[in-house]
């Protein structure tokens, strides 16, 4: 899976090829430290300082590193898909095995605090399955129609304050196999180097 980053974080991530990897290093830091406890306007400001650049600069920049560790961490990308997400940056070949170190050194600490953040999201908690077979009906006495009904449990929040929400779905097998069929077929599309290139060039 390649990452497709807006034209916004690629301004924002336009800022790391002017000053040293050290520093790219440190905003990795910075980003690390910001994820677990928010955000602080003095080390921006410090570090603005120290760069002669800045404090917008110095926070869009931290920021858009935030965003490519956090997404890359959260869809546990490999390492020739990260480095082909970050060469539509256009970075020189130092800086992207900069960063795909900093991804591979924290990429396990940054998915541990994001499961500890609320989210809004629902996410699977359970389910549960039925095939139902209607064998005869008034107006024909033999037939086989199957229907498989499924009952999806999602919640919502933190485990101590969270919401319950039920889904009941029914399909029919043949749909349900055209279904993961398509989905099997997309995920193996996804993974050509005809959709990597398509990907890179996607804004």
């Amino acid at each position: 899976m390649l990452l497709v980053l807006s034209d916004d974080h690629k301004e924002h991530l336009a800022f790391l090829p002017t000053v040293d990897t050290a520093v790219v290093g440190e905003f990795g830091r910075i980003a690390l430290e910001f994820l677990r406890r928010g955000s602080s306007p003095k080390i921006y400001e410090g570090a603005a300082r120290k760069l002669s650049v800045p404090v917008d600069m110095v926070q869009h920049g931290v920021e858009g590193l935030m965003f490519l560790m956090t997404e890359s961490s959260k869809h546990m990308i490999s390492e020739v898909d990260f480095l082909d997400s970050v060469l539509a940056l256009g970075f020189g070949d130092e800086l992207n095995q900069m960063l795909l170190q900093l991804y591979l050194q924290h990429h396990s600490q940054i998915r541990s605090i994001l499961s500890q953040l609320p989210s809004n999201l629902p996410a699977y908690q359970n389910l549960e399955w039925r095939l139902d077979v209607q064998l005869a009906s008034r107006s024909a006495r033999q037939q086989v129609i199957p229907a498989l009904t499924m009952r999806l449990l999602l919640t919502r929040g933190s485990d101590s304050r969270s919401d319950h929400s039920i889904r009941v779905l029914q399909a029919d097998p043949s749909t349900l196999l055209h279904l993961i069929s398509t989905l099997e077929a997309a995920l193996a599309a996804m993974k050509t180097s005809h959709s990597r290139r398509i990907l890179r060039n996607i804004k």
